[in-house]
């Protein structure tokens, strides 16, 4: 059982990767479609993305623990916490300055199977940069030096809650087919125009959550007496 510290960030990063722009938009558009079969598409595309990030994940962690075995001592170094603090500080700042300016929505060509496994493909390649949530949660469960069998549960579950969000719009959809269409139309409206702005307040929480993480490592009596002398 990963300590409540580690748990507590990632979990709360785990539902901020919820609010994805890019997946809740490409959901919508393929449950308005008005395809006669859209669960083996859709699920072919959520599919790809949760193991696109999952492998991305572990390489990752793998890679950040390969180096934290090589540097002795790196997790519990000051300076790592420092890097946090900076880089959160970073992330938050430029929260508030970024642009964001309206994009033209991706979407699919057709539902095929093999195209949404290449659109999940490609959200994975083209976003993978801009996961901050996700490479946020990395971070401190590389830092926290979590042995695999805690890290390799916890990135799939975090991947399982980043799916969720359209696994029950797929299931309202089932539910209750038209009347909820009208809504689903209003939520894509809503998601196309904002986009930009969501991922600005999604950087701007991943900074905020690797800042606070990086204080409680270095200790914020630390901080005071480095802001003091």
């Amino acid at each position: 059982m990963p300590p409540l510290e580690v748990l507590l960030p990632v979990a709360g990063l785990a539902l901020l990767d919820t609010l994805s722009p890019a997946t809740l938009g490409v959901t919508l558009f393929v449950l308005l479609s008005g395809a006669r079969s859209i669960a083996r598409p859709l699920f072919a595309y959520l599919g790809t993305v949760a193991l696109f990030y999952f492998t991305l994940g572990c390489a990752l962690m793998l890679g950040l623990n390969a180096a934290l075995d090589r540097l002795s001592g790196l997790s519990d170094n000051p300076a790592t916490g420092w890097a946090m603090v900076i880089l959160g500080g970073g992330l938050f700042a430029y929260s508030w300055v970024m642009p964001t300016k309206k994009r033209a929505p991706r979407r699919p060509a057709s539902l095929r199977t093999t195209t949404m496994i290449g659109l999940g493909l490609a959200t994975g390649l083209l976003e993978a940069g801009t996961a901050f949530p996700y490479l946020g949660a990395i971070g401190i469960m590389g830092t926290a030096g979590l042995a695999a069998h805690t890290w390799v549960p916890m990135l799939a579950a975090y991947n399982l809650v980043m799916v969720l969000p359209p696994v029950l719009l797929y299931l309202g959809h089932r539910l209750f087919g038209e009347r909820l269409r009208p809504r689903l139309d209003r939520w894509r409206e809503k998601i196309d125009s904002g986009s930009r702005e969501a991922l600005a307040w999604i950087i701007g929480i991943v900074g905020f959550f690797l800042l606070i993480n990086g204080l409680g490592q270095v200790g914020f009596t630390d901080v005071l007496d480095s802001l003091l002398n």
